[in-house]
């Protein structure tokens, strides 16, 4: 029988995927695509746009779509045998990967075509496949001497097996923790949903009493309900210190990847690893894109010093002047104390409108509404998991049924976290694929899943990223969908969370699971009042971390700065509420920076830098209509379908009529004026 990962089919034949297919098909599928890179290389019959630059472009695509299904199966169904399948491709994968920059022939042929009368008279999207192929290749070591090639490739193999040990540090840190009370004295102040979840947990481990483990929906209701000091600070001690003690020690591999990352900067001629990373994308330097978080940690500090201390009057106000200052553990419980108290309002509440499968449908229409998309279920479609929905979208001017799984719950043998994974690009006779994965509230067998705001808005972030995949109109495959500078992907996702917010948009899918009610005006009224409650610390949250992941990946030397954590938590500790404790080690758990050997390394400030743009981009919406189709329609036509195929401030602009402007972010956050 033919490998499933060998015959790509559509739909995926995820029920057949097994992980002893991996090594032989990944094997012969680096050994194909060897093959027609080697051909590029070796053309002496000139060079043109289809046997270059179209050429290099369809060679690794069978391969990268197969460890793609790889990576995904090792994040959402990770066992011992996937797991060792993967660890045992990534070396040669990376090493193949890596050598096609380097390779002389390859690189020959590139600019051969870029010097010829057709180059020359390239349209648009193929000009910039050029320009950006001739830019990656010079930025991945085309011209290094062999030496400097050998070494690149040995440093590219090492950051591929490190990131992936970190990865898998970080699930079975997140696994190995759990807490089962048996006592009910010690859990006052948690909402029902939560004791429902925990109760629920603990039986199906075959335990009696509530379990607590540092998936989100269970950490988070602890950490803000939790009458129980003792058990937050366990709770939130153990989320900070993940990945930083044994067995699932990562302190050695993040300052070992670091190191990797420098000397490979360096390699290249570039002073840090941020100014190598960041040169394609909208920020173009470590530097500017520090100024933009100093610039926006200076409009910010001035309310964030003033929310903090707001927030201790109020726990003296309740508990006596003599009551002390606040402890990390304390920030969220006492912030939800303070919330309540000045709005009445309890996000618990909103619980009920939002049970997870209507809310979902209720994301579906919308989105059919505003982008002219068909989304219908897909029965009898093979998932890797019994929870796994599948789902066929249309979207006219194709007639072809794109095909996107929602997998919405947490597991063990599943990532933490909230991602979308494209797993097939859109091409002329293929539709594309795609998964949206959460870890949102999970059924219990006495509740359905009913999803908080906060998760609400990770559903509607996810899909975001996913319209970009699927809806993408790029010829050029490496150009197409979410293959975009990281400082403008975040764009097409972050701004969908904005029609949480909206009565108009809210009214089609947020109903009372039991009664079918909207949500009252006083409710959403206050929800809206809530929006910029501590939005300055907020702010501070996401800015402290691309502060310190700036610092890491532009001031740490190994030589001297010793432990990359203990530097981490100097620069958190500047945009921290409370004083950090001195084992705090979030950064040996932060996926998003050393889990893949780039990911979001020296780029955590494109969540900033793009939701200046949404918050912008939205006053469209805004001022025309939030349910205008003709305004979806652009917002299709300028960004969603338009990929990397034009530099993306030329998409902003065409979007907009003119350049992004600060503003409408600070306002939307009620710190314009504060």
């Amino acid at each position: 029988m033919t490998s499933p990962l060998l015959s790509l089919s559509h739909p995926i034949a995820f029920d057949r995927i097994r992980p002893d297919h991996v090594l032989s098909a990944v094997a012969l599928l680096i050994a194909s695509a060897r093959a027609r890179i080697d051909s590029i290389g070796e053309r002496s019959d000139g060079f043109g746009y289809a046997n270059t630059l179209q050429a290099l472009d369809e060679a690794t695509e069978p391969l990268e779509v197969t460890m793609g299904l790889v990576e995904h199966l090792d994040a959402v169904m990770s066992g011992p045998e996937l797991r060792a399948a993967h660890d045992a491709v990534i070396g040669p994968v990376t090493a193949f990967s890596t050598s096609i920059p380097l390779h002389a022939g390859v690189w020959r042929a590139v600019r051969s075509f870029a010097g010829t009368e057709e180059a020359a008279a390239l349209e648009p999207t193929r000009r910039r496949f050029l320009e950006r192929t001739v830019d990656e290749f010079r930025r991945h070591g085309a011209e290094l001497d062999a030496s400097g090639k050998q070494r690149l490739q040995a440093l590219d193999q090492e950051l591929s097996q490190h990131c992936t040990r970190f990865a898998h540090n970080v699930l079975d840190a997140t696994n190995a923790f759990d807490i089962v009370i048996d006592d009910p004295s010690r859990l006052g102040g948690l909402p029902a949903s939560a004791l429902d979840a925990a109760r629920h947990s603990a039986r199906t481990k075959g335990m009696e009493g509530w379990r607590f483990t540092l998936h989100a929906p269970s950490l988070t209701p602890v950490l803000t309900h939790a009458d129980d000091r003792a058990l937050r600070e366990w709770m939130w001690s153990a989320n900070n210190t993940r990945g930083a003690g044994e067995p699932y020690d990562n302190r050695a591999l993040v300052a070992r990847i670091l190191t990797l990352r420098r000397e490979k900067a360096q390699l290249l001629g570039y002073p840090h690893f941020a100014d190598l990373v960041l040169e394609p994308r909208m920020a173009r330097t470590g530097e500017e894109a520090r100024k933009f978080v100093e610039d926006l940690t200076e409009r910010s500090r001035g309310a964030f010093d003033r929310e903090n201390a707001e927030l201790l009057e109020f726990r003296r106000a309740v508990e006596g002047p003599r009551a002390p200052v606040l402890e990390p553990w304390d920030v969220a419980y006492y912030a939800e104390k303070l919330r309540k108290a000045r709005y009445d309002f309890d996000e618990e509440q909103l619980r009920d409108y939002f049970p997870f499968e209507q809310t979902l449908q209720g994301l579906f229409r919308l989105c059919e509404r505003l982008f002219d998309i068909q989304i219908e279920p897909a029965p009898g479609i093979p998932v890797w998991h019994e929870s796994v929905r599948a789902y066929r979208l249309r979207a006219a001017p194709r007639s072809d049924d794109i095909l996107l799984y929602v997998d919405p719950f947490p597991r063990e043998s599943k990532r933490p976290g909230a991602w979308m994974h494209g797993l097939v690009a859109a091409e002329r006779a293929r539709p594309a694929v795609a998964a949206l994965v959460t870890n949102a509230t999970p059924p219990t067998d006495r509740r359905p899943s009913l999803l908080t705001h906060r998760e609400v808005e990770t559903l509607f972030h996810e899909f975001g990223h996913l319209l970009h995949h699927c809806l993408s109109r790029v010829e050029v495959r490496s150009l197409s969908g979410t293959h975009v500078p990281l400082d403008f992907v975040e764009l097409p996702s972050q701004i969908m969370e904005n029609w949480c917010w909206e009565r108009e948009a809210l009214d089609t899918f947020a109903r009372h699971a039991s009664t079918g009610a909207l949500i009252p005006d006083e409710l959403l009224g206050k929800l809206r009042q809530v929006r910029t409650f501590r939005a300055a610390n907020q702010q501070m949250r996401q800015l402290g971390f691309a502060a310190a992941d700036l610092a890491l990946h532009m001031d740490f030397d190994p030589a001297q700065d010793g432990d990359p954590i203990a530097l981490s938590r100097r620069v958190l500790a500047e945009y921290s509420p409370a004083p950090l404790p001195d084992d705090h080690a979030m950064f040996a758990s932060f996926n998003h920076l050393f889990a893949r050997p780039v990911g979001y390394a020296a780029g955590y400030y494109s969540y900033k830098w793009a939701e200046v743009l949404d918050a912008d981009a939205f006053t469209r919406f805004a001022s025309e209509g939030l349910l205008d189709r003709e305004v979806g329609l652009a917002w299709r036509r300028e960004v969603l379908e338009r990929g990397d195929s034009r530099p993306p401030m030329q998409l902003f602009e065409a979007f907009m009529g003119r350049q992004p402007r600060l503003e409408a972010l600070l306002g939307r956050q009620g710190l314009l004026f504060r």
